[in-house]
């Protein structure tokens, strides 16, 4: 007979991974994902059955409110809502800096504006909508506010990103890849879609350990090269086939880390953390339904049991 505790488990493997990755890519800070991830699940814990008929759903709304209400308080505190340098931390405080993880510079620019420039329900509306391809009326539920509100909203945001994009304070080279970077314009939301379908598989098989599931969005003769930025291990050989991706995969990504999406140049991006610091970086290509390729930068120094 199944207890309680025994579901809510379920429920935890199951949706940990997608609220984390949800509540990071509003505040742009790992800690505050990981806490507002404790609190919703907290109130899911206490939820009646008859409120959680769409388990994920529910997540995403009570998630999107929490992250709105950290937002709110940090404006409070007269606090950017997030760090615009996060993307420069180092991946262990020990390391000397020519040994970080440092993305690129666009990725870096894309993050620190979404942080920066968009107001709390503009950045609620835009990450639903542009990064996890969610409907204006399920956004509706998370704002309070009518779908066409929000529909202007993700709107404003993209034109406040255009702008700043726009401005002196990005490269020239920058200004023109970031509106593509960061799915400004036109969503394909068939492609959106797609993208968040296999990000959710592989950040949930890989970070929790499932070598069937990882194998699953795996293409067959997917690739994988990786490149490491501290300590004295030599930097793996490429592979060229799904079962020895997916076992590299969860030797340096498996169990222990913790995996958020992130806007990469023209493909899907993947930061990897471990007690709150970055430590990785995956890059994927994707064909059709699958990942079919995997570009890492990793710091091993840091161990994941």
């Amino acid at each position: 007979m199944e207890t309680h505790g025994d579901r809510f488990a379920a429920l935890w493997g199951a949706h940990r991974a997608y609220v984390v990755d949800l509540a990071f890519r509003m505040l742009g800070d790992i800690a505050e994902a990981e806490d507002v991830a404790q609190e919703a699940f907290l109130r899911l814990s206490r939820a009646r059955a008859d409120e959680l008929h769409n388990v994920r759903g529910w997540l995403t709304v009570v998630t999107g409110r929490l992250c709105l209400d950290t937002m709110g308080s940090a404006r409070a505190r007269r606090e950017q809502p997030g760090d615009p340098q996060l993307l420069n931390s180092a991946v262990s405080p020990e390391l000397d800096p020519a040994d970080r993880v440092t993305l690129d510079d666009r990725v870096q620019a894309a993050l620190a504006i979404v942080l920066q420039r968009l107001n709390p329900p503009e950045r609620v509306a835009f990450i639903l909508h542009d990064a996890f391809a969610l409907p204006f009326e399920e956004i509706a539920t998370t704002l309070g506010r009518p779908p066409g509100t929000c529909r202007q909203l993700a709107r404003r945001a993209r034109a406040k990103i255009a702008g700043a994009a726009a401005g002196p304070t990005i490269g020239t080279a920058d200004r023109a890849a970031l509106g593509a970077d960061l799915g400004i314009g036109a969503v394909d939301q068939a492609t959106a879609s797609t993208h968040r379908a296999i990000l959710d598989r592989f950040i949930a098989a890989c970070s929790g350990g499932d070598l069937d599931a990882l194998l699953s969005v795996l293409a067959p003769d997917a690739w994988g090269s990786a490149t490491f930025v501290a300590g004295s291990l030599p930097t793996p050989p490429d592979t060229r086939s799904a079962p020895d991706v997916a076992s590299n995969l969860l030797r340096y990504f498996g169990s222990g880390a913790t995996l958020v999406s992130h806007p990469a140049p023209g493909t899907v991006g993947v930061l990897a953390y471990h007690d709150r610091l970055l430590y990785g970086m995956l890059v994927l290509t994707v064909r059709g339904d699958r990942v079919a390729g995997i570009e890492a930068i990793v710091d091993p120094t840091i161990p994941l049991a």
